[in-house]
């Protein structure tokens, strides 16, 4: 019944910054996760940044201090704030919710379809 719409992907410059959000609904309970993931064709899934049901902050360690994830109060929304974009960080940017691990390696258990975030040279 959890479902997730991710939105605000697109294309920016080198350095630039862009903002993308995720819809969360069909949740029981309003203490959950939400997390975000990217993924490029032939690589593994990266994790990227999470908050907890609790408010605590995730992030990996590559991507600390220019990134940012942010919960919106009264709505179930999520958001990823990326400045200082490179080629680098094109990538299909995924949702997830329900996850385990936040500390560790991320589990979710749900996801969503996904956005295309492409930064040009």
């Amino acid at each position: 019944q959890v479902q997730l719409v991710e939105s605000g992907g697109g294309l920016v410059q080198t350095g630039g910054s862009l903002r993308i959000s995720c819809e969360a609904s069909g949740h029981t309970g309003d203490m959950y996760s939400m997390a975000w993931f990217r993924q490029v064709p032939g690589k593994e899934r990266e994790f990227v940044a999470a908050v907890s049901g609790a408010g605590k902050i995730y992030f990996t360690d590559s991507l600390k201090g220019r990134f940012t994830i942010s919960r919106e109060t009264g709505e179930a929304t999520v958001f990823l704030h990326m400045s200082s974009l490179g080629p680098e960080d094109t990538a299909v940017y995924y949702c997830a919710t329900h996850c385990a691990s936040l500390g560790t390696e991320p589990d979710c258990h749900y996801w969503g379809r996904g956005t295309q975030v492409t930064v040009s040279s």
